[in-house]
């Protein structure tokens, strides 16, 4: 995620390249052609890029709007992990030290059993993350499970999902065991289906992509725009007596369209582990920070700081 407000105009234009390169070209050949009286009856009128732009514009705008709105959900999304968890953990510590103080399970095996379900709990947000990313660099939580338990977790496909699975199963052990209450479960349930759907609302940005046709037509608007362009405005800057200026001029308004248009694609999928994504790096951080605090732990990972304004 940037977290910048100024950003460097080198790396801008390098990330534009291709479109700043097509621009100039065109305006460069445009003006030379007009230059030595090879345009002078086929310039067009500007009314025609107006219409065009201003269909451009509309694409773009559809386009940034809805892809806005998934980096949006999925961000929300991301944010309702960490306050599930945060409950989740409340939950587990606050039943199982009821058990204690009943005279239901001894102190050792309560701290086990606490220990135990909020590190799988961090471990299921670690696992999203790189579930979502496509990443498989599954030792970044294996501090946080039993050595069985991990090597038979890395041999599924759904690392997320399995672990969920086995906290379902815990929460029916510990409710047998009377680590849990018998009711416990009542509350538990509702709060471990969360993370179920936080994770299937995930899965689907990250599988459905935004509708290509809109990606297609705003790249070929976008090139048909920037290619009219010169010629609409050589006749206008040639009565001025200035032809030399359309090439300035038609490379800048070509550069705010590319820069609109590159902003909505690299939001539209917020879990490519990209700058432009959604941090998750940093909230599994916060995840396993608050987590462990509530443990009462003091070997606490310290926290994600941005890094030249990005946030990962």
């Amino acid at each position: 995620m940037i977290l910048r407000k100024v950003f460097n105009p080198i790396r801008v234009v390098q990330y534009l390249q291709v479109e700043l390169l097509i621009s100039t070209l065109l305006s460069v050949a445009v003006y030379f052609l007009y230059h030595n009286r090879h345009l002078e009856t086929v310039s067009l009128p500007f009314s025609i890029a107006a219409i065009l732009g201003s269909a451009l514009a509309i694409f773009l705008a559809f386009r940034n709007n809805n892809s806005y709105n998934r980096w949006w959900e999925a961000r929300t999304l991301w944010g309702n992990i960490i306050n599930n968890s945060r409950i989740f953990a409340r939950q587990i510590i606050a039943n199982a030290n009821n058990a204690a103080a009943t005279g239901k399970a001894t102190t050792q095996q309560v701290s086990h059993y606490k220990t135990e379900m909020v590190y799988r709990q961090i471990a299921f947000a670690h696992a999203l993350r790189l579930h979502l990313r496509k990443q498989n660099n599954y030792t970044e939580f294996e501090h946080l499970l039993n050595p069985t338990e991990y090597a038979q977790l890395i041999a599924k496909n759904n690392l997320p999902n399995m672990l969920l699975h086995q906290q379902g199963l815990r929460i029916k052990d510990g409710m047998q065991t009377e680590l849990l209450g018998a009711f416990d479960n009542i509350s538990l349930e509702p709060t471990l289906a969360g993370f179920n759907n936080f994770q299937g609302a995930c899965e689907r940005i990250k599988n459905t992509p935004l509708l290509r046709q809109y990606h297609f037509f705003t790249k070929l608007f976008l090139l048909a725009f920037m290619f009219i362009l010169p010629f609409a405005l050589i006749a206008d800057f040639g009565k001025m007596g200035a032809p030399w200026l359309m090439v300035p001029v038609s490379i800048l308004i070509s550069f705010v369209f590319a820069v609109m248009g590159k902003v909505g694609e690299v939001n539209e999928d917020p879990f490519e582990n990209l700058l432009t994504d959604v941090p998750m790096t940093a909230l599994c951080n916060t995840i396993e920070r608050d987590l462990k605090e509530m443990l009462g732990e003091t070997d606490i990972p310290p926290k994600a700081e941005p890094q030249n304004g990005f946030l990962f």
